[in-house]
């Protein structure tokens, strides 16, 4: 079965934190069947409402992007999670890969990501969007605006999301290991907002450099500091 009744065992969670501008977008790309909880983080611009609204399920508690992801996660119910940015469009062929995913007999083991999409013409956009699938192939490494499937027992074999304002992709994938997760077919159209904000170079290097820091080390809360500047 690969069609939306394997949806019906999935569960959305997002984290948001004044995500009133790109909720809608991504509420709006899902297929029926499939619950979402809203996992917010404080926000003053009307999130609360318009995810309710949504008919989403809505929990609150303190800021940070790790432990929005947990608290999300621990109100689900559903068998597989899919952990999603709010900035973040999954296309049709990346529902459909979900959902095959979902249905395989052996999948329970075994975590996914789709293929990252950013969502601007530039030329530079196509070399980050390469850049990535071959991040993912070769070192296992998706990051969190390309989602996180997983199933509920494989989620809680490996302790979950920690509370981390930051890095909380890259250290959850550390502990799942690339023989635990698989590249989906499917794309994950995600916001160009921070490359136009601060260029697609620097952006691109700001990325590398938070990851270089939290391998040698340097606490979350530090790389979170120079990432908001």
């Amino acid at each position: 079965m690969t069609g939306p009744e394997s949806l019906s065992d999935l569960e959305v969670v997002i984290p948001t934190l004044n995500a009133a501008a790109s909720l809608p977008a991504t509420l709006a790309a899902l297929p029926p069947g499939v619950s979402v909880i809203v996992s917010d983080g404080g926000s003053t611009d009307g999130t609360p409402d318009l995810a309710r609204a949504a008919g989403c399920r809505f929990v609150s508690g303190p800021c940070g992007r790790g432990q929005q992801l947990r608290r999300g996660a621990e109100a689900a119910t559903r068998p597989w999670r899919l952990f999603l940015h709010a900035d973040t469009v999954v296309s049709p062929e990346g529902w459909g890969a979900i959902a095959r995913h979902i249905a395989g007999p052996t999948t329970p083991a075994l975590a996914a990501s789709l293929r990252l999409a950013i969502d601007h013409p530039a030329w530079q956009a196509r070399w980050i969007e390469r850049a990535v699938a071959l991040r993912v192939r070769h070192f296992g490494l998706p990051y969190g605006d390309q989602g996180l499937l997983i199933h509920r027992d494989l989620y809680a074999a490996i302790g979950g999301y920690r509370d981390l304002p930051l890095m909380e992709d890259v250290e959850i994938m550390g502990r799942l290991g690339r023989d635990r997760h698989t590249a989906l077919d499917g794309a994950a159209l995600t916001s160009a907002t921070r490359w136009r904000r601060r260029g697609w170079i620097g952006q691109t290097g700001l990325n590398l450099t938070c990851l270089a820091l939290f391998r040698l080390g340097v606490p979350a809360e530090r790389i979170a500091r120079l990432y908001d500047r």
